[in-house]
């Protein structure tokens, strides 16, 4: 699963497999609007020289998606991390709310790295270099500097070696917030949805290159709408 050293194959493998059952997001499908990506097209010609090769999606479940990587004979899993950082973080803003005041008149409250560290130790709780793909879209750009790089060592050690990670980054702030679903080899439908968090951030390159730095290779494409894909190769 290498770019630079493999020729490109005329076809994939085909085999059906399961998928992780997950909760379905409540968004306007109709406004959905499709999007033009290399970053899928390029990540897909990666696993195709893999049999059965097994994707991590890290947003909600989509029939669409599903589809698409059973037909191509992919084992797909999905997780919808984000959805599950929200919920994890409530659970944390009732506890403080519930704990005991200390003298000083404060509760004790997590820093943004430990408040991490107890998130993974029930997240992404894969056994290494159990996926040869995943799919983080734009999910770094939600949250703080500390939560992502512990997130990102997570996705690193559950990645197969010569597994790709595809991700997407905003040069701006977006107008809304989107959750992403798979049209084709090189399509990607935009859904508008209730925001689960607040963007964060604005990755600059070499907070990217920095996020990413176990990684051995990357490969950037920069659509029209301005927006970043990235494809790291463990």
């Amino acid at each position: 699963m290498n770019w630079l050293a493999r020729s490109r194959p005329s076809g994939t493998a085909t085999a059906a497999a399961p998928t992780k059952p997950n909760s379905a997001v409540s968004s306007d499908a109709s406004s959905a609007k499709s999007r033009t990506s290399n970053g899928l097209k390029e990540f897909l010609w990666l696993m195709s020289d893999v049999s059965h090769a097994r994707v991590l999606d890290l947003g909600p479940v989509w029939q669409a998606t599903v589809n698409f990587f059973l037909e191509k004979g992919y084992r797909i899993s999905t997780d919808d991390l984000l959805g599950t950082w929200k919920e994890f973080v409530a659970a944390e803003e009732d506890r403080l709310r519930a704990a005991p005041v200390t003298e000083d008149g404060f509760t004790a409250r997590l820093s943004a790295a430990a408040l991490a560290d107890k998130f993974l130790e029930t997240a992404l709780k894969y056994t290494e270099e159990s996926f040869h793909g995943v799919l983080a879209w734009d999910l770094m750009d939600y949250f703080e500097a500390p939560v992502s790089a512990r997130i990102m060592n997570r996705l690193y050690d559950i990645l197969h070696p010569g597994g790709a990670v595809l991700a997407l980054f905003h040069s701006r702030a977006p107008e809304r917030f989107y959750r992403y679903r798979i049209v084709d080899t090189q399509t990607v439908e935009l859904v508008p949805a209730s925001a689960l968090a607040a963007h964060a951030r604005v990755f600059q390159n070499r907070e990217i290159l920095d996020l990413f730095q176990k990684f051995r290779s990357s490969k950037t494409f920069v659509g029209r709408d301005q927006v970043r894909e990235g494809l790291f190769l463990k």
